[in-house]
């Protein structure tokens, strides 16, 4: 994948143009996270729920340096700490993120044993 990959398939329910999901519509519900079980975008954890048939396994520590959030505002493709670290804005296009995703941050990537 590169920085700008319109190509990424993100999955999810009733998902519109930029990843916003029928769970989260915000103008800030702009990013989309790959699971570790299937190496899949979604565009949430609930959608995962929805649409996969497995159970969710957040992004593995040991792969953070992979990329495993896309931008649904400019297409960037980014490295958990990358997002982790960009205070709720895309580095690439300054897109704003929604802040409230931190409290699900554990069900998208693995924590430090």
């Amino acid at each position: 994948m590169s920085d700008s990959d319109r190509d990424v398939l993100v999955r999810g329910v009733d998902l519109d143009a930029e990843t916003r999901c029928a769970h989260y519509r915000s103008d800030r519900d702009v990013v989309a996270l790959r699971f570790g079980c299937c190496e899949d975008f979604f565009a949430c954890y609930r959608c995962h729920e929805a649409v996969a048939d497995h159970e969710a396994v957040p992004w593995p520590r040991d792969r953070f340096d992979e990329p495993a959030v896309y931008c649904g505002a400019c297409g960037s493709i980014m490295t958990a700490p990358e997002y982790l670290e960009c205070e709720h804005t895309c580095p690439h296009c300054d897109a704003p993120f929604n802040p409230g995703c931190r409290r699900h941050v554990h069900l998208y990537f693995e924590k430090p044993s």
